[in-house]
């Protein structure tokens, strides 16, 4: 299974691009999607568009998982982030690929075991689950390599074998 890793945002994006088989993993691609300060929200929703759909197009991804959205102590932030998910996951369901969100809980539950992990701790299990020589880097990238790794864990669990098809929080 080929899964593609969002961590939205709306400077930064992180993106990756895991090919998951069992329990073997491997990293194809990870960086970031960025848009320059200073510019109209409109250009920087048009721009992250314009790039999903590069990687959708090049990596014809079976899933995509992203981190659901959820307000810290700045709401202005969070709302230009809104408005970034939008268009990610617009760009996804136009390319017509399955989304699953999960929390940042579910994603430290999946990738260290832990729900409360650290984010060194998480970024260490990253490295090792993809036999990587370092965690990657930047940190968004990092953390879309861990949502990567959230779907391709959860969704071979033995509890999404059910009659429930997507294990999406929708």
């Amino acid at each position: 299974m080929r899964i593609l890793g969002i961590d939205p945002g709306i400077a930064t994006i992180g993106f990756a691009v895991l090919d998951a088989e069992r329990s073997q993993y491997r990293l194809l691609q990870c960086g970031v999607i960025t848009t320059p300060a200073h510019t109209s929200l409109s250009s920087r929703l048009d721009q992250i568009f314009q790039d999903m759909k590069q990687l959708l197009d090049a990596f014809k991804p079976d899933a995509v998982s992203i981190e659901e959205l959820f307000f810290n102590t700045n709401i202005t932030t969070g709302i230009a982030v809104a408005h970034g998910r939008g268009v990610i996951l617009l760009a996804c369901q136009q390319a017509g690929v399955r989304i699953f969100e999960y929390t940042p809980l579910q994603v430290k539950q999946a990738v260290v075991g832990y729900g409360r992990a650290e984010k060194k701790q998480v970024m260490d299990m990253v490295r090792r689950l993809c036999n990587l020589k370092a965690a990657p880097k930047p940190d968004d990238a990092a953390d879309a390599v861990a949502l990567a790794l959230c779907h391709a864990r959860s969704s071979t669990s033995l509890l999404n074998r059910g009659e429930r098809e997507e294990c999406s929080t929708i």
